[in-house]
């Protein structure tokens, strides 16, 4: 068999089925090979960067990798965002990279570019197969590196030779990483601090955030009086009736340094480094924590988190009840005329029960917490590395993941135009995404920022480059054009009949709400 059927072959027995395409030559026999082994799922995405964002979606919900094929240096180019985005979320990926014939590099041919060096940044590990006899072994080093916990991006970069020679037999499946053992004078060294009853937050991230890890924060801060929170954006979230409570870091710098003033103690629970501002602005600190504000770790992410939860809450005689949980109080359905909170309090009303809610919303999530707190029970998908684009691809992964849960992805019309192509992917595949488009014909984010950074008095020309709106963007038009259903709504009425009778449709749908 050739390099390509033991590639795929080694990543099927591995436990890898999905794999999201954007070919091109250099990759061609990868494309033959699909058809000589079964077990692996491939989706054809327009665009790279939604193979990548689509990946990071499967992976958040699955908990294992899908791989991307990506055609060459510019193809991963126009990947880089969104495996920016999966490499700060700690999403297991594999990103296999067609090169030129190893023979055929030396003539820089038009195409050529440094692989390795573009991938550096945006993956943990980074390999250039030698030969088609490497294939197998390479492939399987490639699935053990994005399974190390919490979860790595691994580059894996393939020269058409080592694709059409012939390889040797696949590799069977590698023994998987598991976390590492948690330490217990970490344990002892937090529950000590909790005790003293001074002012102290788990700040928390990657599982912790997820079901089982807020309970057992909750209920650790049932205890000790602790306040728990997450980073300002995380890769998964549990949130809605019946679960715990968890705050999450402010975005504005104003209110992330009001939300954690007077902390003295802050226990870390898989971040790496103190809360920090996305941006620096001018006469504000990057480190939205007290000056005077101590450190401690209870357990890194590649660690055992969960058993450190559980280890504290025994050592501080946690009850079994969490402090305090999302309880169930539907919004009422708003009516007149339509903005992004009434749009959010009908989502709340009808949303189904274990909803995977993909948010891009950006300036228009603002506020959204108040109506979806007691929402039916959700997991909640951000974007992690502030790269935007990713809400279309996200949804696409997750949809593909999960395709017995509906995905709800709430989106910001600006970064929608990074990745619409992600739309036609939700066709080709008939995945039952109901996507909220928030028009505001506008980068309303930026419109914040340049108060936010003291920019002086802008004109016109700066006023234009923040607007959306000339010409109109007609997502109706687009989302159509891609295969996918779409409605406009100016009013809360009209999108209180229309959202609805989307969820009951399986299948994409768009909605483009006029704010």
């Amino acid at each position: 068999m050739n390099g390509a059927v033991s590639m795929i072959q080694t990543l099927v027995n591995g436990g890898i089925d999905t794999c999201f395409t954007n070919p091109g030559t250099s990759e061609m026999h990868f494309v033959a090979a699909v058809d000589r082994v079964d077990g692996m799922r491939t989706i054809l995405c327009l665009f790279e960067g939604v193979c990548t964002g689509a990946a990071d979606g499967y992976a958040r919900m699955m908990g294992k990798p899908a791989t991307t094929l990506l055609h060459l240096g510019p193809g991963l180019g126009n990947a880089y965002a969104n495996a920016h985005n999966a490499r700060k979320g700690h999403t297991p990926m594999i990103n296999i990279v067609g090169e030129h014939a190893t023979w055929h590099l030396e003539h820089n041919a038009p195409l050529t570019t440094d692989i390795e060096a573009t991938a550096a940044p945006i993956s943990d590990w980074v390999r250039t197969i030698r030969t088609a006899a490497d294939v197998p072994a390479d492939t399987a080093a490639a699935i053990v590196v994005a399974m190390q916990p919490p979860g790595q991006v691994a580059t894996l970069i393939l020269p058409g030779d080592c694709a059409w020679n012939e390889s040797v037999a696949p590799s069977p499946a590698p023994p998987m990483p598991i976390p590492a053992k948690f330490d217990a004078a970490a344990v002892d060294n937090a529950a000590q601090i909790l005790q003293r009853g001074e002012p102290t937050i788990l700040f928390m991230e990657g599982i912790a955030m997820q079901e089982e890890g807020a309970r057992l924060a909750s209920r650790i801060a049932n205890a000790t009086g602790a306040r728990i929170m997450g980073r300002t954006s995380n890769a998964r979230i549990a949130r809605g009736a019946g679960r715990a409570i968890v705050e999450t870091q402010p975005y504005v710098v104003a209110q992330a340094l009001d939300s954690l003033a007077g902390t003295k103690h802050i226990i870390h629970v898989g971040p790496s480094g103190p809360p920090v501002a996305f941006f620096g602005y001018p006469d504000k600190p990057s480190i939205m924590a007290p000056p005077d504000c101590e450190y401690h770790r209870l357990a890194h992410l590649n660690e055992d988190t969960l058993g450190a939860l559980e280890a504290l809450a025994d050592a501080v005689n946690a009850p079994p009840e969490p402090a305090a949980i999302y309880e169930r109080v539907l919004p009422p359905l708003p009516t007149g005329s339509l903005d992004a909170a009434k749009v959010w309090a009908t989502v709340a009303h009808n949303m189904p029960e274990q909803t995977i809610l993909v948010n891009e919303a950006i300036t228009s999530r603002f506020g959204s917490e108040k109506f979806m707190a007691g929402a039916p029970p959700y997991d909640e998908l951000t974007i992690t590395g502030g790269s935007i684009g990713i809400g279309l691809p996200l949804s696409v992964g997750a949809a593909v993941a999960c395709p017995d849960r509906k995905v709800i992805n709430m989106q910001a019309d600006g970064s929608a135009m990074y990745t619409v192509q992600g739309l036609w992917t939700m066709a080709r595949e008939r995945l039952d995404v109901t996507t909220v488009l928030f028009n505001n014909s506008a980068y309303a984010i930026l419109q914040h920022e340049l108060e936010n950074v003291g920019a002086e008095a802008i004109g016109p020309k700066a006023e234009a480059m923040l607007d959306l709106g000339d010409p109109e963007i007609n997502w109706v038009k687009i989302a159509e054009g891609l295969g996918v259903p779409a409605t406009r709504v100016r009013t809360a009425e009209e999108f209180n009949k229309q959202f609805p009778r989307d969820l009951n449709e399986k299948g994409p749908r768009l909605i483009e709400v006029m704010i």
